[in-house]
């Protein structure tokens, strides 16, 4: 991923805000057929017109004055948000799986391979060494902050205080918590940050293979996961949008992947199929009796080929062994 930043746009931003009724009116002069001006301006109040446009873009005739074609009507493009924010939520059920494991993973790895549960306060075990102080950095605000906000109280048998609270108030040194509770204070880009700057391959080799993965293949993995959880924690496009990083392809028969002869078209590899494959592939190995497969092909299985070739689905993509298998 090249450093230098891109070249700014030339032109003045100049177009003046509009009221929610001037929106309505604006989508119906380019021909979206609207029946009910005040549903639909009660779907833009609480949704926002700019976070709903872009589901427009498939629907119109192109550039550059938006027309819509002809039949469009204002459902279909609130089906096709509905659609996308379901889909978002399946993903971040599988993402939440795969996230919860690789921080079990590497706390698991470390604290018991160097019989340290403070192992991550050792700049042996790092590359960077400015990684490794921003790391130790973060945790110690968290613990700090901690301290500054109320004291957590259990009141009865059912409300307990966080394991955080109970470490810094029963404990003096080491200062910092145990690795199973540092990688609860980091965000996934952090996370992904402290298994890159691990010194040592023979540890990021163990701590992919607990995920049936290799190192390389994790590495890249989680980058994408990185921005594919982003996108869904913040309400964003997420089933036709240009992730930018994607999933490299294992080539090790020990990961699960897709098994048809050309699992893979070329045309689907910048899209967000590949993404969806390798996050069962990861659930192959951390949850294997999950309904995920299952509950995304009766997510997709209906969609118009809009939205398949949007996301990069190949034809007859269900039945690849890879996903069958979990649709029996």
């Amino acid at each position: 991923m090249s450093g230098k930043q891109r070249a700014r746009g030339s032109l003045h931003y100049r177009k003046p805000p509009l009221t929610i009724d001037e929106l309505v009116g604006l989508l119906a002069d380019r021909g979206l057929h609207i029946p009910d001006a005040d549903r639909a301006a009660r779907y833009l109040r609480h949704i926002g017109y700019y976070r709903l446009s872009p589901y427009t873009i498939p629907f119109q005739q192109g550039r550059p004055d938006h027309l819509f074609r002809e039949g469009v009507t204002f459902d279909d493009v609130v089906d096709l948000y509905a659609f996308d924010r379901a889909l978002r939520l399946l993903v971040l059920d599988a993402l939440e799986r795969v996230e919860v494991a690789v921080r079990a993973a590497l706390t698991d790895h470390m604290s018991t391979a160097y019989n340290d549960p403070h192992w991550y306060m050792t700049p042996a075990h790092f590359k960077d060494s400015a990684k490794h102080t921003t790391l130790l950095g973060t945790v110690r605000e968290k613990c700090a902050k901690q301290l500054r906000g109320s004291p957590e109280v259990a009141e009865d048998a059912l409300v307990h205080r966080s394991a955080l609270e109970h470490y810094l108030t029963t404990y003096n040194s080491p200062d910092l918590p145990p690795s199973w509770l540092m990688v609860e204070t980091i965000t996934i880009g952090q996370l992904d940050t402290v298994i890159r700057n691990l010194s040592r391959k023979a540890d990021r080799t163990a701590i992919a293979a607990r995920l049936g993965l290799t190192a390389p293949v994790l590495d890249s993995w989680l980058r994408t996961y990185v921005r594919v959880r982003n996108i869904c924690a913040h309400h964003g496009r997420l089933w036709n949008v240009g992730l930018g990083v994607y999933p490299t392809i294992p080539t090790s028969p020990t990961v699960s992947w897709l098994r048809a002869p050309e699992p893979l078209p070329h045309r689907s590899r910048k899209r967000l199929y590949p993404v969806l494959v390798s996050l069962q592939s990861v659930l192959d190995s951390v949850s294997p009796h999950s309904s995920w497969a299952r509950r995304l092909h009766d997510l997709v299985a209906a969609r118009p080929q809009m939205n398949l070739s949007g996301m990069g689905f190949p034809d007859r993509w269900a039945e690849d062994p890879f996903w069958s298998e979990h649709l029996a």
